[in-house]
């Protein structure tokens, strides 16, 4: 089951897709099941399901920072429901979390979903206490009933290295392990953050959107945190609207979740042609690649525009 309807035209550009990362896997040695994509667009209709084409999109992988997209709606549906209180502290978290991917903001807001620190060592009560606890943003997302989140975990922090205390014991008693997410999970997400969806009040989802809109002008756009540089938005047309969110790993002393380098991008071309993109990747040739990325978004960005130009996409 999934939330979007194949596309004839779309799973035509998914096999461009797949003909153009097929043999840069095989030349580097790296598996191609590795690899992993979704990619949609707006209904042909208003009100209908928008049109789609995967690949491998149930792949259970390490989600890098993507994973922070989720924490910043389970914030925002915990401040609607009023168990959260917003505050300047929280606002920062949530802007330098998405803006430059910072793993400390996110574990300060996993802190304040779950009622969770990474301290000193806790007894084996106190300790089970915790790791319930941490269970709160699974719980969250499990609520919604949305069958593109099934295999999901979203109970561990992000860290940039190996894990001490709490969080080591926490992680070795998980039974899902690290954190997981699937490419469609992803991309339901992302759908229902760019959609007239019943998830959020409006002015709750416009929040998330101004936290994942990257200005091709920023200053700062030549530096990989901004997260356009090596991943999908980079090589797009000028003038395209651009949200995203990107993540990577290189070693991290875990084989479980190094050399990983994903994104997760909704775009509007020139032109008011839309379209979501979401690859998942693994290998270290390919994570080390800043031009692995790029290549797809901009080959995705032109078939969209030649789709607009034979009349087969609605302008938004």
């Amino acid at each position: 089951m999934s939330f979007f309807t194949d596309s004839s035209d779309l799973k035509r550009i998914g096999a461009l897709i797949e003909a153009h990362a097929a043999p840069i896997y095989a030349a580097r040695n790296v598996p191609f099941a590795q690899f992993a994509y979704v990619l949609t667009r707006t209904a042909p209709e208003p009100g209908g399901k928008p049109e789609g084409a995967a690949l491998r999109q149930d792949w259970r992988a390490y989600p890098c920072s993507l994973v922070k997209v989720f924490h910043l709606v389970a914030a925002q549906l915990r401040l609607e429901d009023g168990r959260l209180s917003a505050h300047g502290e929280l606002d920062r978290a949530m802007r330098d979390m998405i803006l430059w991917s910072s793993n400390s903001a996110t574990n300060y807001i996993i802190d304040l979903l779950t009622g969770t620190t990474g301290d000193t060592l806790l007894d084996d009560a106190e300790m089970a206490i915790w790791c319930e606890r941490r269970e709160e943003i699974n719980r969250i997302f499990a609520g919604l009933g949305w069958p593109e989140l099934a295999g999901i975990n979203l109970n561990q922090k992000l860290m940039d290295d190996l894990r001490y205390g709490r969080e080591k014991i926490a992680l070795d008693r998980s039974a899902a392990g690290h954190n997981c997410l699937t490419p469609i999970a992803m991309a339901r997400l992302m759908h229902e953050i760019f959609s007239e969806s019943p998830l959020l009040p409006p002015a709750r989802l416009a929040a998330i959107r101004d936290h994942l809109a990257r200005d091709t002008g920023h200053p700062e756009r030549g530096r990989g945190v901004y997260q356009l540089l090596g991943y999908l938005g980079d090589r797009l047309p000028e003038g395209t609207r651009i949200w995203s969110k990107a993540g990577r790993t290189r070693w991290l002393g875990d084989d479980r979740a190094s050399f990983r380098r994903h994104d997760t991008l909704r775009a509007i071309l020139p032109g008011g042609h839309e379209f979501l993109l979401t690859v998942f990747t693994q290998g270290e040739a390919i994570a080390e690649d800043d031009g692995f990325l790029p290549a797809i978004g901009a080959l995705v960005a032109a078939e969209i525009g030649d789709l607009a130009l034979k009349g087969h996409s609605r302008r938004l």
